[in-house]
């Protein structure tokens, strides 16, 4: 059976004080995602857009960034850092299930994919609805 590690991008909406990264965020589609992650991967990580790749349990102060105002140049110096980041975590020849936005993923799926991991984005052209929608069905029974 294939190992699986999920990676979930981060949410505007935080606590206003530190906390896990896990708990960090607040949002509907945040705990869908994390729900699927903890449900079908073997492990997961958080992609932040202040702090690059992080695990659940890191504790993190909240921020105001996001990759969907970050300009072009900004957003590949993000993409580098992360780059980076994955290799450093990521199983050789792990499945990479993104549950994350284009901005996040526009220039890790083909990094990855040059790197020999298979990468899956199981809601990739979903509306925002529809991906909670998604993830509540793929959920239900956790």
């Amino acid at each position: 059976m294939e190992q699986c590690v999920a990676l979930v991008s981060c949410v505007k909406t935080k606590q206003e004080r530190a906390a896990a990264a896990q708990d960090l965020y607040r949002s509907t589609l945040f705990t869908g995602m994390r729900r699927y992650a903890e449900q079908y991967a073997d492990a997961w990580f958080i992609l932040s857009a202040e702090y690059g790749v992080l695990r659940p349990s890191q504790v993190i102060a909240p921020y105001e960034r996001t990759l969907n105002t970050m300009r072009k140049p900004d957003r590949l110096a993000w993409a580098s850092r992360v780059q980076q980041q994955l290799l450093q975590v990521l199983p050789t020849g792990v499945t990479v299930v993104f549950l994350a936005g284009d901005r996040y993923r526009e220039h890790l799926v083909p990094f990855l994919k040059y790197h020999g991991f298979v990468t899956r984005v199981p809601m990739e052209g979903l509306p925002f609805g529809r991906q909670l929608s998604w993830l509540n069905e793929q959920t239900r029974n956790a």
